[in-house]
Order: structure tokens, then sequence, then C-alpha cells
């Protein structure tokens, strides 16, 4: 799940949770995710030399866990056709809205870490292009590009202050995707087979007998 399988991290992470404690309903998951993983073994990650900018796709949905009323997050990076990073994980912040859920997702820092990364490639191109940064969320994407912040949430205010400033500095940028064709979908909610294959194959995870075919006809 950490290395090469992005499209079981959200129920690992959710499972992990009961892994002192499993009922039966938790074990007979478990026994789906190996089925699963049995029928997928030969899957692995594809890269190609397009494209050379960093994406990143994020989701968060809102109020996931009753328990201690957290949001859902995720977010899965790609460069070249396939993905380098992703996480599925609880926010670490209560947020008041769906908006809020999701802006947090925006402000992170792992899109400057890889950046930098890559300023230490000595073969990759310079300059850098812009990270972009997909979100399915309008209201999130007009208050990214939105130059005052006007709610109350301290922690809103500051990272809604970060983001801005590396749009303005030309770091990433902020566009908006269809839900069905965000690849962090998954990342954050149960989803039907047909769309885990399909969001699966846009992370560039494909069974390995087709990675070897491509790459003996290039």
């Amino acid at each position: 799940m950490t290395s090469t399988r992005p499209d079981i991290a959200f129920v690992v992470e959710k499972l992990s949770r009961y892994a002192s404690n499993p009922s039966k309903f938790h074990c007979h998951a478990i026994r789906q995710v190996l089925k699963y993983l049995k029928k997928t073994q030969d899957y692995g990650i594809s890269y190609s030399c397009y494209p050379s900018v960093i994406e990143r796709y994020l989701d968060a949905s809102w109020i996931t866990n009753k328990e201690d009323y957290t949001s859902k997050l995720g977010w899965v990076y790609l460069l070249g056709g396939g993905v380098v990073s992703w996480a599925s994980k609880k926010q670490t912040c209560i947020t008041d809205s769906t908006m809020a859920a999701e802006f947090v997702a925006v402000a992170s820092k792992e899109e400057e870490c890889l950046r930098n990364l890559l300023l230490e490639v000595p073969l990759w191109p310079k300059p850098i292009s812009p990270l972009s940064m997909h979100c399915d969320s309008k209201s999130t994407l007009s208050k990214v590009y939105s130059h005052v912040y006007n709610g109350k949430s301290r922690h809103i205010g500051l990272r809604h202050a970060y983001v801005h400033q590396l749009i303005i500095d030309g770091v990433v940028t902020v566009d908006f995707v269809q839900s069905n064709e965000n690849l962090a979908d998954p990342l954050t909610k149960g989803l039907a087979r047909d769309l885990v294959l399909k969001t699966s194959r846009g992370m560039g995870l494909k069974p390995i007998s087709l990675i070897t075919s491509n790459e003996t006809s290039t």
C-alpha cells in the first residue's frame, strides 16, 4: 500500500484502525482485499517521459468519522504518467464545511519537497514547470484565487495565505476537474469496481504484461 499499490490505500487505512480488535465484518473485508490483491498481483506502476510536470489530484470527504468529527483527506502526485506519492488519512484539524475540508487538502507542503527534489536532479530540464493541482470543488477553487480570506477560522486563513503565495510565486497552479476524473477520489471513499479500475489506470497502475509489451513496441 505504501510503495506500489495506491488503489488499496483507502481500505487499508480504514481497516488498520481496528487492527487491535477486529470484528467479523472487518475480517470479511480483509479477505475481500486479499482476493482483490490475488487477482491483481501482477499490477505495477508504469512511467513515461510525458508529462514532465508534477500533477497533483486532491480530494476530501467532510466529517466521514463520526467518532471525532474529522474529515478524510486524499491526494495523488503524478510524474511522467505514473504515481510517485499518495496518501489516504484523517485530517488533523476539524473543519466546518466541505469547502474548508477541501481547502486543507489543497494546502500541503509536499509539492515543495517534490519540486526541490527535481531541482537537485542534474538532467531534469530547468526551470521547473509549476505544479499542476487538480481540485473537484469550484468553491474551493474560487477561494484559492481570492486575494482576501474573509473566514473566521485562523488555521484556514493561514493555509489560504500559504497557497495564494505559491500561486503568485509560480510554484503551483490550481484548476478544476470533474469528480469522475479525480484520481484522488478512491482515496477518500469507497467506489464501485469500474471506477477503481479507471482511477488505477489513470495513476499508471496496470498489469506488468501490458507495461513490458508497451516498452517492446516503443
